[in-house]
């Protein structure tokens, strides 16, 4: 599945700057892909470092896992939505009111990274399913019109840009 074009989604700092972080030319491919670097990087991390924060009211890697699974069932959900033809308008989310009410830090780190690993696997098995008309068409989410197609890049460029703060700020100091 190709990149989306500039009018499947709003020109605007939040879907643009995740899509753009997508270096592949398939985005199945990078989903496949970061699985395994985000399932490598995690399991590789000790764990002070998975509970580690950079500054004060900053999340933890171990908390940072359980947003990018639930920011994966929000986006994928809007796109299973949208490819099937849904005309209402999605709702959008506080990604720190979700992470403050799952209480990620209460939950073991074999649970949120088998969560992870089955939420991306149910991912794939969906878009893959996805041809170009149907991952093209357009719906509304958060108060803007995005194809399908479009979330699924977010899905990939938001992991993406969460790794990169991971690498960035959590892992200098070990």
């Amino acid at each position: 599945m190709h990149k989306p074009s500039g009018n499947e989604y709003p020109q605007n700092k939040y879907f643009s700057y995740y899509i753009e972080q997508v270096d592949y030319q398939n985005v199945i491919e990078a989903l496949t892909v970061n699985k395994d670097v985000v399932i490598n990087l995690f399991e590789s991390l000790s764990e002070e470092q998975r509970n580690y924060r950079y500054d004060i009211g900053k999340w933890s890697p171990h908390e940072m896992l359980g947003h990018l699974t639930d920011t994966e069932r929000i986006f994928g959900y809007r796109a299973l939505c949208i490819a099937r033809g849904e005309k209402q308008s999605l709702p959008g989310f506080d990604e720190n009111e979700y992470a403050d009410a799952a209480k990620f830090s209460g939950l073991s780190f074999e649970s949120l990274l088998n969560q992870y690993r089955l939420v991306r696997e149910n991912s794939l098995a969906l878009f893959s399913t996805f041809t170009n008309e149907v991952a093209s068409q357009v719906g509304n989410a958060n108060g803007n019109a995005v194809s399908a197609k479009a979330l699924i890049w977010m899905i990939a460029g938001h992991e993406i840009h969460h790794l990169g703060i991971l690498k960035e700020k959590y892992l200098i100091g070990f």
